[in-house]
């Protein structure tokens, strides 16, 4: 029974501390990785309350395909640095 109390505590502990880091950090590709932490916490959670098919459909369809799709669209979309800039316009 305390284990268990202190294994929520702790994971309840990463859900709030990686959902606030998703808000607060400015570097989108961190801010994917804290959603990819708080999304594995929950389906932490699931566990906890014996919701086994919930855990394994929250990380294959959350963690394992919106997650996947953010962090293309992170990718594909990333601005390039002033030396990659800078380096564009010297080889033109």
């Amino acid at each position: 029974m305390v284990y268990e109390l202190l294994t929520f505590g702790l994971f309840a502990l990463v859900t709030i501390a990686s959902s606030l880091g998703v808000v607060l950090v400015r570097d989108v590709w961190h801010s994917a990785l804290l959603l990819g932490v708080a999304l594995l916490s929950v389906a932490v959670h699931y566990v906890m309350l014996q919701a086994e098919f919930l855990a394994a459909m929250q990380v294959l369809v959350y963690v394992g395909g919106v997650l996947i799709l953010i962090t293309f669209a992170v990718m594909l979309t990333r601005q390039a640095t002033t030396d990659e800039q800078n380096e564009e316009v010297t080889d033109v």
